[in-house]
């Protein structure tokens, strides 16, 4: 797939963490960490990976993206606005009375959104249903889908990932956002996730893991999966929680909180963008 230079990649995935921080700044609530780690993954998938038109949403054999991690709609919203779907100014419009924008994305109100997530294991177990409906329709179009790694911990992640290799979905690709953290601390502190990928071999799952900031080691990611046939993929990306913002990266008490005036500013001053 012939794709532009990571500059391209990289110049908008900082719109998009900017438009996460005014957004959320906005809105006085929401879960900025991790939708900073996320941002690079989203933005390759939106502008270098999947077939999806703004025009028409719901065309068919598109390629379809389930956020697992629900509470990260700030950067889904930012990459489907940055994309064309709505107008890019609508989003400062976040977790507000009448707003179709939420704290997690509603399916039957933003273009774009093809499922509404938030309980935790859910997107997953649905985008295993849409690899398997596609695989029924002999569809062309390939299931993503991103999961945070604290919400490995849902034993419903579990069975979806046994029940994805057993139906043979290799349209189907998963993410873990493996920012090591989050809302109440560390994971291994928590409940511990690790071997993220002896697991997802053991259930029969194709494993790669990359820097999940590189945008060559993600789209080099992206074609190795789509290259193997018959089992789904599964790429741990390792991320930064709060990624481009020096005093959200790396600290769990960013995962569920808004910047103020002083904070909002000096982020998106250091993410290149303008207050």
């Amino acid at each position: 797939m012939e794709r532009n230079g990571k500059e391209y990649y990289e110049k908008i995935a900082a719109k998009i963490r900017v438009d996460i921080i005014k957004s959320i700044h906005s809105a006085g609530s929401g879960h900025p960490g991790g939708s900073l780690s996320c941002a690079d993954i989203i933005t390759a998938l939106y502008f270098g990976e999947m077939n999806v038109n703004p025009d028409d949403p719901k065309m068919e054999d598109r390629d379809k993206f389930v956020l697992s991690k629900g509470h990260a709609a700030p950067a889904m919203y930012a990459a489907l606005g940055e994309k064309g779907f709505f107008p890019v100014e609508e989003l400062m419009t976040l977790r507000k009375m009448g707003s179709r924008f939420q704290g997690h994305a509603n399916m039957h109100y933003v273009p774009g959104v093809e499922m509404s997530t938030g309980s935790l294991g859910q997107g997953f177990s649905v985008s295993v249903g849409m690899a398997l409906a596609g695989k029924l329709d002999d569809s062309n179009g390939r299931v993503y889908v991103l999961l945070g790694d604290g919400e490995l911990q849902e034993g419903i992640v579990w069975e979806a990932a046994m029940a994805a290799p057993n139906y043979g979905l290799d349209n189907l690709t998963a993410f873990v956002d493996w920012n090591k953290l989050q809302i109440d601390g560390r994971n291994e502190e928590v409940m511990k996730v690790t071997p993220i990928d002896e697991k997802f071999k053991a259930f029969g799952w194709n494993v790669i893991t990359i820097n999940g900031h590189d945008f060559d080691e993600i789209f080099q990611a992206l074609d190795d999966a789509r290259s193997v046939k018959g089992r789904p993929t599964v790429i741990i990306a390792e991320t930064i929680k709060g990624k481009g913002v020096d005093f959200m990266e790396d600290q769990a008490g960013w995962h569920g909180k808004a910047p103020n005036d002083e904070e909002a500013a000096k982020a998106v001053e250091q993410l290149g963008g303008n207050w």
